[in-house]
């Protein structure tokens, strides 16, 4: 779990800034199915759980850094739903 908080640290941090969103939500997307797959095995649903809400706080924090004027949500939508809508997959 360590490693892969890590890796997404790496993936949504300070200097990807530059990155358009939806490719890095792609990217995201890739890594996250492939990590799935491996470590799905068993009963991954607490691992799952703090990987999603790990995955959702780092992305609203990128978005928030990404510019002068903050991100924004549109009203009566939450995170989960506007990062749902951007293409970003939950396990």
């Amino acid at each position: 779990m360590a490693r892969e908080k890590e890796k997404l640290r790496q993936m949504t941090g300070p200097g990807m800034c530059y990155k358009p969103i939806p490719r890095m939500i792609e990217e995201i997307n890739e890594h996250l199915r492939g990590w799935a797959n491996y470590f799905g095995q068993g009963y991954p649903r607490k691992a799952f759980r703090e990987i999603n809400y790990r995955v959702r706080d780092r992305l609203c924090c990128h978005l928030s850094r990404r510019s002068q004027r903050p991100w924004r949500l549109p009203k009566g939508t939450t995170h989960y739903e506007q990062l749902k809508k951007m293409g970003l997959i939950y396990l």
